[in-house]
């Protein structure tokens, strides 16, 4: 029995550090082994770290906000025993329903596992809000993190608490209205965003300023579109679509009681024609890999890993479904609905980010027409969807009203020529404008 020092681990994703977000336990605080010590957010996910030692916490050796290296010491366990038969940490790639993240195994995460003692303000299992609403410790951070007043859900537990659920529905509902209102101007007129590797110092940031630190999930990405955007060369294309009858499919959709309990969308549709337009042009989900030997060669991907673009509490995100070529339109509606939740929850893991062949961004939601969106790293390709409105539309010599929306897509050209990035959109707007052909 002695004092031990906790190192932060490599949670197996290949980074080099991570940034401590919340403790979950303090000096003087007993804790057993697989007790969860502290949350960390690494530039993939966030992830709990459980304890190897048994014992008393000591000192926290790295305060929230910081960004540590692996391998640099982050809290004392005095009077520590260490674990029988530690393993390797690794990410569990999904935690239980009610849990903050994923968690490391190796300790042992079994029913015989020990859950860490929880603060006071956590020991029962729902907590009432001086206003009435009752919701579980993880509903009311969920609520935080997408910026949901809990007073204003409807809740729909069995015993009158907000859900997961509840949360996200009215987040969904919400966001329609979020750039209708005007927000109050801060008194602060501008705003400082570093980058970590600018060319010049930047100046002191003021009294009226903010600064941003550029770290974790935004830091990754920036990297990741910068590197996109100057090793690729990308061209885009676009073109208007008649979606009447995407639309009255969705309508169908909804209606059917194989789909009572999927939410359907017309992404659901758009992810659909993406899948059966890179069968046609497979160029469209290859990669361009560059060889240690000077050489390159162009991989085709005879699969679809659809990466699907998600705006989170943590920035963007791109996880995507594994095969999904192989799902039938009721399998892949499901996924869809798995892969937005997990992303709003902030439970996205690595291993559901890497590997991707093709992305589709639905810019639509936030009332855009069209873009020029930016490849993610390792994809030759990435889709638009525009928002679809009814607009005058020419039909057999006659104007009438129809929802029309705008396929857009940028293309890596070194992997991609002209013809084959149009035939690709082309293909993706016959299936908008006749849904019928996805059943060749």
């Amino acid at each position: 029995m002695s004092e031990q020092i906790f190192h932060l681990p490599d949670v197996g994703e290949g980074l080099t550090e991570a940034e401590i977000v919340q403790w979950r336990v303090a000096p003087g605080d007993t804790v057993e082994v697989n007790d969860v010590l502290v949350e960390i957010e690494t530039a993939k996910s966030l992830v709990e770290l459980p304890s190897p030692f048994s014992g008393t916490v000591g000192e926290l050796l790295a305060p929230e906000g910081e960004t540590v290296t692996v391998g640099a010491p982050i809290i004392t366990i005095g009077g520590a025993a260490d674990a029988e038969t530690p393993a390797p940490a690794q990410p569990e790639p999904a935690a239980a329903p009610d849990d903050g993240g994923a968690v490391l195994v190796g300790y042992g995460t079994g029913a015989g596992a020990t859950s860490r003692r929880k603060r006071p303000a956590e020991r029962a299992e729902t907590v009432r809000a001086s206003v009435g609403v009752v919701a579980k410790p993880p509903v009311r951070k969920l609520a935080r993190d997408l910026g949901v007043t809990l007073a204003e859900v409807t809740p729909t537990g069995p015993a009158g608490e907000v859900t997961r659920d509840d949360v996200v529905r009215h987040a969904e509902q919400a966001s329609v209205f979020r750039n209708i209102a005007t927000p109050t101007a801060p008194a602060e007129r501008e705003q400082t965003i570093p980058v970590s590797a600018a060319p010049v110092p930047a100046p002191p940031v003021g009294e009226r300023e903010e600064a941003i630190p550029v770290k974790g999930v935004r830091k990754a990405t920036a990297s990741g579109m910068v590197r996109s955007a100057y090793t690729a060369p990308h061209v885009s294309v676009w073109t208007d679509v008649d979606a009447t009858r995407t639309m009255e499919l969705v309508k169908r959709l909804k209606a059917s009681p194989d789909f009572a309990d999927i939410k359907v969308s017309p992404l659901l549709i758009m992810a659909r024609a993406v899948i059966w337009a890179v069968r046609r042009t497979p160029l469209i989900g290859a990669a361009w890999i560059d060889k240690e030997d000077g050489s390159a060669e162009i991989r085709v991907r005879n699969y679809v890993n659809l990466g699907i673009a998600a705006a989170t509490p943590r920035g963007l995100l791109v996880p995507n479904i594994k095969d999904a070529q192989d799902l039938n339109l009721r399998e892949l509606a499901k996924a869809l609905e798995k892969l937005t939740l997990t992303a709003r929850e902030g439970k996205t893991t690595p291993a559901d980010q890497q590997g991707g062949t093709i992305t589709i961004t639905n810019i639509g939601v936030f009332g855009m027409d069209a873009g020029t969106p930016i490849i993610n790293p390792g994809e030759s390709g990435i889709v638009a969807m525009g928002t679809i409105r009814q607009k005058p539309w020419v039909v057999d010599g006659e104007v009438r009203p129809r929802f029309v929306t705008t396929v857009s897509g940028s293309f890596d050209h070194r992997v991609i020529d002209g013809d084959g990035m149009s035939r690709f959109i082309a293909d993706v707007a016959s299936v908008l404008e006749e849904p019928a052909l996805l059943l060749d």
